[in-house]
């Protein structure tokens, strides 16, 4: 068929890209990953978002929109955007743990305000830690367009736990 679109994904076994938690710090994971040190998990593969930024507290993703990201009204499906959302919130705390901690999503708020489709360019998303304590952290993040264009914004509550 002349209509017909192929998209091939390639990822490594996630044995040599999963954190040991235990000998490499939340921050010094994420770095290893956008320096092309280790390579990002195979979510980050199929759907193509990207590390851009890395501070402590501070994280930021990048995404460029795709034909094969969208949903029936031609624009990126929301699962996508929500996962950018996600991931770049627990990315940004888990850049703040050392070894033997590690964090995963409690529960999440998504807003959509404008639809991202392939010409609003190459995205990214930023997350600002709110309030973090021993066992809970608050964080938000935001979707913008190269031209600071607000396309989401979600707040999450990550759970910090020991690993072991």
């Amino acid at each position: 068929m002349e209509n017909t679109r192929t998209r091939t994904i390639t990822w490594q076994d996630t044995k040599l890209n999963t954190r040991a938690s235990d000998t490499i710090s939340g921050y010094d994971y994420l770095c290893s990953i956008r320096d092309g040190k280790i390579e990002p998990p195979p979510a980050a593969k199929l759907i193509g978002y990207r590390i851009r930024e890395v501070e402590e507290g501070n994280v930021v993703f990048e995404f460029e929109p795709a034909e094969y990201h969208y949903n029936p009204f031609a624009s990126v499906h929301g699962g996508i955007v929500t996962t950018l959302l996600d991931t770049t919130m627990t990315a940004t705390v888990l850049s703040t743990l050392s070894t033997g901690f590690t964090c995963s999503t409690l529960e999440i708020k998504v807003n959509f305000i404008r639809p991202i489709t392939c010409r609003s360019g190459t995205i990214h998303c930023k997350a600002n830690i709110l309030h973090q304590g021993r066992h809970i952290a608050s964080v938000e993040a935001k979707i913008f367009d190269s031209r600071e264009k607000l396309y989401a914004h979600a707040m999450s509550t990550c759970m910090i736990h020991k690993t072991g």
